[in-house]
């Protein structure tokens, strides 16, 4: 089962690399000094991570993760698929105590926590609902153009910054989920593509790359690419043969530490990001 709906994920956003994004880069936020100490043409060159892992927690493998959030010791999830999209909450490590199914055509892709509400995308219709986080019913939708896949909130900056599967960056206001600028992302060799599930962490966006086991830490005023962490490994040959790709990263209340999962997988791991070497 989880073959399958692997095989139909990859070949239903086959036609997405193709999409040509207008840039458009903000003009607010210096560029950060690299921690690597290079640069190329006043990119920096990003810090080299790797995931340790600190725990390993249950998860659902039907589950087609596509956003993950912390929020109170609660963890929400948005899933995917055509008929089988969902937004789960419940405790960390537990069952989730509500889960509300979005009707078809809805193929559900990334979420994120404003305050009393969730606002969850959808992939390629359009639509962002809004829900009561305490019920996770639904209040309302707003339309928005293109593809919606990842999705987070910067509490100081009280903006929503949004994926769409390119380069670029969405930053949208959390009430209305107007558009209010955009940013390319960049490292060393270009513009970087296949941005997935996004968490906003302070100053900084952490975003997973599609078919990748790489999640990226990106300044989102300027667009660069800060630090690539290598998360592979995580699963057995024998698990990753049953799931998707890596999906879905959480910051948790401790410091430094972070919820990672992915597509169908059977496991999540609470995991730091340390150096390399």
């Amino acid at each position: 089962m989880g073959t399958v709906r692997r095989v139909l994920n990859r070949t239903i956003r086959a036609g997405t690399a193709a999409l040509t994004v207008t840039t458009v880069v903000a003009a607010c936020g210096q560029a950060p000094e690299s921690n690597s100490g290079g640069s190329t043409g006043g990119v920096p060159q990003p810090e080299e991570l790797r995931v340790e892992v600190v725990d390993v927690l249950p998860h659902d493998p039907e589950a087609f993760t596509q956003g993950l959030e912390v929020v109170d010791d609660t963890l929400y999830e948005g899933t995917g698929l055509v008929g089988e999209s969902t937004l789960r909450a419940g405790p960390l490590g537990g069952e989730p105590t509500t889960v509300v199914s979005l009707p078809e055509p809805l193929f559900g892709e990334g979420i994120t926590v404003v305050d009393d509400r969730i606002w969850q995308l959808t992939w390629r219709d359009g639509v962002a609902i809004e829900r009561d986080r305490a019920t996770l019913d639904e209040l309302r939708r707003v339309d928005y153009e293109g593809e919606g896949w990842g999705l987070c909130h910067q509490h100081d900056h009280d903006r929503l910054v949004m994926s769409d599967g390119t380069a670029t960056l969405t930053f949208r206001d959390p009430d209305d989920f107007s558009v209010v600028n955009t940013v390319e992302v960049t490292d060393t060799d270009g513009p970087v593509t296949d941005l997935n599930e996004l968490e906003c962490v302070g100053e900084d966006v952490y975003a997973n790359v599609w078919h990748t086991d790489d999640i990226l830490r990106i300044d989102p005023d300027s667009g660069f690419v800060t630090a690539r962490i290598d998360a592979s490994g995580l699963l057995t040959p024998q698990e990753a043969a049953d799931a998707d790709v890596l999906n879905g990263i959480a910051a948790l209340d401790e410091p430094d530490h972070f919820l990672v999962a992915g597509k169908l997988w059977p496991k999540m791991f609470t995991v730091r990001f340390v150096p390399t070497s």
